[in-house]
């Protein structure tokens, strides 16, 4: 087995490189250096620039705008953005748009997919709720046939970014008497319909991202249903397999390591500067040795996709969503590591208003350290808990 790129593919790298660091504006780059939360305008406005661009919507066929690419295209591309940092094309864009293109009617693919793909449609993904989110074929959400609308009661849970969507892509109970995993719908929800109402969650980072939503005798079109009733755990399948290929998320702990060893050289300790101090530098190669051990399985998962495809579907993909969270969470931690006392300077009214004239204690950088440290913590539960990965793998990937 070759992992080595062709030189097209270094080529391909090679252009993502420099349109990233030429077309992203610098307002964003420096929020995404420090890790902040991205505003509307930044999501929409980013989104937009990779539109022109043509590669808002990497996963999407041909026909309906995508940008056309391979797996190998696709990784090499999402791993640059992580290690820029940038803002990769919104991730809703890229899950609901090839079940629609793929499951949906024409004339459903006529009213959304190219609304999708300009963020006219912005999505958010109402899936979890409460009792129904690792496990989430439990979800009890109801959806009551009425003439050519479906009535809509219940509730979703950790919603993010419900407050910025005006449509949101669902997962609802049309046939509660059926197992788990049938019975299950897949609707699409103009978010402006009466009956909807959506509450803030807090956090401990104290910027908003997640919510609950509630639905009281919603009226959504039956025409808003993808593909067959009852048969919205197949589809949804195909819409987080679709992102499994990069959940590792190499170039993002990539960047955290070099940031981490930059700040480590001018962190001085009564011994002299932390860089050079044996248990840090040991416990910096022990997170450098298994980021390398991860990156050459993703490599290997994406070249198995390459020459047999369906790779996206391999159950071994939760090694890369198990290893990925617990890197992410291992750098973050040595972060907090670096700057010590600095750590507490941990001012949320900076962080929200991104203001240069708004003073921190101590280095700006350091305010957000414990942020991203905090949302880090959930890591290892969203996306499919480390737990759930565990049971995949076992049954799944090695038949126990």
């Amino acid at each position: 087995m070759d992992l080595r790129l062709t030189e097209a593919e270094t080529a391909f790298r090679a252009e993502v490189r420099e349109f990233l660091q030429t077309a992203q504006p610098q307002s964003l780059r420096r929020k995404m250096e420090l890790g902040q939360m991205p505003s509307r305008e930044d999501l929409v406005g980013w989104h937009r620039i990779l539109e022109t661009k043509g590669w808002a919507a990497p996963m999407w066929p041909v026909e309906w705008g995508g940008a056309g690419w391979n797996v190998v295209q696709f990784y090499i591309f999402s791993e640059e953005l992580l290690r820029t940092p940038a803002l990769p094309p919104h991730p809703h864009v890229n899950q609901i748009g090839p079940v629609i293109a793929t499951f949906g009617s024409e004339d459903m693919k006529r009213r959304f997919l190219k609304k999708i793909r300009t963020m006219e449609y912005y999505f958010c993904s109402g899936l979890s709720e409460p009792g129904a989110g690792s496990d989430l074929a439990a979800l009890k959400t109801q959806a009551v046939l009425d003439g050519d609308h479906y009535v809509v009661n219940g509730q979703k849970l950790w919603t993010t970014l419900a407050h910025h969507a005006n449509w949101m892509y669902a997962l609802v109970r049309t046939d509660p008497r059926a197992k788990k995993q049938q019975g299950i719908s897949f609707l699409l929800i103009d978010m402006s319909t009466p009956g909807i109402s959506v509450r803030p969650l807090d956090t401990l980072t104290g910027a908003r991202s997640v919510n609950e939503v509630f639905f009281d005798n919603v009226r959504v079109p039956v025409e808003n249903r993808i593909g067959e009733e009852n048969r919205g755990w197949t589809y949804i399948k195909h819409t987080l397999g679709v992102e499994r290929m990069t959940q590792a998320k190499i170039g993002s702990s990539k960047g955290k390591v070099a940031f981490a060893k930059q700040l480590a050289a001018t962190a001085m300790t009564e011994h002299g500067p932390l860089s050079e101090n044996v248990r840090f530098r040991q416990k910096l190669a022990e997170i450098e040795v298994d980021l390398k051990a991860l990156e050459m399985t993703n490599l290997r998962m994406v070249d198995h996709s390459m020459k047999h495809g369906g790779g996206n579907q391999d159950p071994k993909m939760s090694i890369l969503k198990l290893g990925g969270s617990l890197l992410h969470q291992a750098t973050l931690e040595i972060l907090m590591e670096v700057a010590g006392p600095q750590a507490m300077a941990r001012q949320v009214a900076f962080l929200e208003a991104m203001s240069d004239d708004i003073e921190t204690i101590g280095p700006k950088w350091a305010a957000t350290i414990p942020l991203n440290y905090y949302h880090g913590r959930a890591a290892s539960i969203f996306g499919g808990s480390n737990e759930i990965q565990h049971n995949i793998l076992a049954k799944a990937a090695l038949g126990l």
